[in-house]
This record gives structure tokens, C-alpha cells and sequence, in this order.
């Protein structure tokens, strides 16, 4: 299978990006108007997984991009905790919780298998 020439081309960078776009739309009306920091917070948590699949894909080391994921599978992780607040305070209904969450579930998964083939020594042919 070829490598990626550009990170655009990733799949895991266009489920993450797709996962920006929701939670813009998710937090850019209704109660989150209310709330400025925790839109703020969720958007900039999605913002920094797209950008950071981006940033360690065009650094064009393995060692710099596996780093950059694992920046990113975090920000995952800070994106659902912030999901529950959300749905703590009535934010987003469950339907909408349940779906954002498997999302970043799939897109954390997906961060955490490249970069640990990525990692992982090539075997020896001696």
C-alpha cells in the first residue's frame, strides 16, 4: 500500500476533521451561545486533533509525526470529558452526545493504531 503523500489524504485526519465540523455546529447555538468558554474549549480541543495530524505529518520524521498523534489521541480525550460536561448542563442531548462520542472514540483509535505500526522496530532480515 502507498504512503500518504499529504496529510490530507489521511483517513484519519478527515474523520478527525469531520469531527471539527460537528462540534461547530453542535456548540455554535442554542445554550452553548450562553456558555463562551466551554464552546470555545470544545472547539479548540477538536481544532488541535485536526492540526496536529497536520503539523506531525509535514515535520516528515516518524519520530515527530507518532509524537504529534499521540498530542492529538490527547485532545481526543480532552474532547470527551468536555462532552460530558456538555451533556452535564444540558448542553446536547444524549442523541447527540452518544454520536459525538463515538466519533472521537473511532477517530482516537484510529491515532493510536498508526502511530503504534509507526513505532513498532522493522523486523530483521539477517
Amino acid at each position: 500500500m502507498a504512503m500518504a503523500s499529504t496529510f490530507e489524504e489521511l483517513v484519519v485526519w478527515k474523520k478527525a476533521r469531520v469531527l471539527a465540523s460537528e462540534i461547530y455546529a453542535v456548540t455554535g447555538s442554542g445554550p452553548f451561545a450562553r456558555d463562551r468558554d466551554l464552546q470555545s474549549q470544545m472547539r479548540r480541543a477538536a481544532v488541535s486533533i485536526v492540526s496536529n495530524v497536520a503539523d506531525g505529518f509535514e515535520r516528515n520524521t516518524k519520530a515527530d509525526f507518532a509524537r504529534f498523534l499521540l498530542i492529538a489521541k490527547g485532545s481526543c480525550g480532552e474532547l470527551r470529558a468536555q462532552l460530558y460536561v456538555a451533556l452535564d448542563q444540558g448542553y446536547v442531548g444524549q442523541a447527540a452526545f452518544d454520536q459525538l462520542f463515538q466519533c472521537s472514540i473511532e477517530v482516537s483509535r484510529m491515532l493510536a493504531a498508526p502511530r503504534t505500526s509507526i513505532l513498532r522496530p522493522k523486523a530483521s532480515h539477517d
